[in-house]
């Protein structure tokens, strides 16, 4: 008989929250209307946009006039990057970045080197952190844009937005965080951080995808949406209602059971972790204390990428693999572990995880990391048998 499917992929997406799909099916049928109408079914959808954007507001602290919505982070990190570019090229043609970056920031940074801006990528110490440091001593008088996110992906380590957002103002540099993981994890509060440029997106906190959001600070940067006067003429284009509408009663949940909900997973998290750091030749990554409560992130020093994640996978667990060896966020704590083939994996936590998954997990991680070992010591028997076979020629 299978097992029930045990989802720890929580940082790649997260199901939608009962409450989130109950309050935005209306505005697939009877709230149907353009908020741009001016009748009474537009009306009522800009009622829900509107309501929306102050949940928002609620959970980061902000002023709902500072929320913009967009289809996701992508969106809004691209915007963020290409529209200070073009805002403030007359200043300067110099960005910072990290070298841990999603992809959604570091290629449309990256893509801007083809028209003359120059980036900088600033890489993490062995625990994920930034040398903060080295990223002040980066800024030049043609810096016009940081670009750091709040949190990491793959292991959770948390910058320091608020030193960061005080280097940046010191420097009269933008700030832009890629928060996408931190929203709805750890307390934001807008008002306190020196951050100009913030990007969300929905289904990272029980939205659904396709709804994201950019929190704007009052000033100078070129949209690259055109048509219609939309999000007071910052971002063209029909408003995705039912989309909003969930993103706002995520959010709301959010704010709610954050702190509660964090203390839990942090306990499922460390008994996770505790298990498997028992099975040997393994490294936890990111920074010990600072980082996400529901991410771990290790690294099996002794086995080749692949196996595992598919004997998990025949087992019903979601998983995820790290990035590439020796980059990145996951780089070797230590040079005698050189580059060689390790198996990364990141356990993401989340709503519905409970102690019976973690147990089932660890039930099956010791036998199935236990198989891909055994298959490696027999391959290399193999392989020693063929290199020291005599020639029979």
């Amino acid at each position: 008989m299978p097992h029930r499917r045990i989802y720890l992929d929580y940082n790649a997406t997260t199901p939608i929250h009962p409450e989130v799909l109950e309050e935005m099916l209306p505005y697939y049928t009877e709230y149907f209307g353009n908020p741009s109408s001016i009748h009474w079914a537009g009306r009522r959808a800009k009622e829900a946009v509107e309501r929306a954007r102050a949940q928002v507001a609620l959970l980061l602290n902000c002023h709902e006039e500072e929320v913009i919505f967009t289809s996701c982070a992508t969106e809004s990190n691209n915007w963020a990057i290409k529209g200070v570019a073009a805002a403030l090229r007359n200043k300067g043609n110099h960005i910072i970045t990290t070298q841990v970056e999603h992809p959604s920031v570091l290629s449309p940074a990256l893509y801007l080197e083809k028209f003359g801006y120059q980036v900088t990528t600033i890489p993490v110490d062995s625990e994920g952190m930034l040398d903060l440091q080295q990223l002040e001593e980066a800024i030049t008088e043609r810096t016009i844009l940081i670009s750091t996110m709040l949190a990491n992906n793959e292991t959770g380590t948390i910058f320091p937005i608020d030193t960061i957002g005080e280097i940046a103002a010191r420097h009269n540099v933008l700030l832009h965080t890629d928060a996408v993981q931190g929203v709805g994890k750890i307390p934001i509060d807008w008002k306190e951080l020196q951050v100009n440029l913030l990007s969300l997106s929905g289904h990272k906190l029980y939205a659904p995808k396709g709804v994201g959001a950019m929190i704007m600070r009052k000033g100078k940067i070129y949209s690259y949406f055109h048509g219609g006067r939309q999000e007071r003429n910052r971002r063209a284009g029909t408003e995705n209602v039912a989309g909003i509408v969930a993103l706002g009663k995520a959010c709301e949940i959010a704010q709610d059971t954050m702190e509660s909900e964090g203390r839990r997973l942090a306990r499922l998290r460390d008994r996770l972790e505790a298990g498997i750091v028992q099975l040997g030749q393994v490294r936890r990554n990111g920074h010990p204390e600072l980082r996400l409560s529901h991410t771990s992130n290790v690294t099996f020093l002794d086995m080749e990428p692949g196996p595992l994640l598919f004997l998990l996978d025949q087992e019903g667990i979601a998983v995820s693999s790290g990035s590439a060896c020796c980059s990145g966020a996951l780089h070797a704590a230590s040079p005698e572990e050189g580059c060689g083939p390790v198996t990364h994996v990141r356990f993401s936590l989340g709503r519905l995880t409970t102690d019976e998954d973690i147990d089932r997990v660890l039930e099956v991680l010791p036998r199935a990391v236990q198989e891909v070992r055994d298959a490696q010591k027999g391959k290399a028997a193999v392989a020693a048998g063929a290199e020291f076979a005599p020639d029979c020629e």
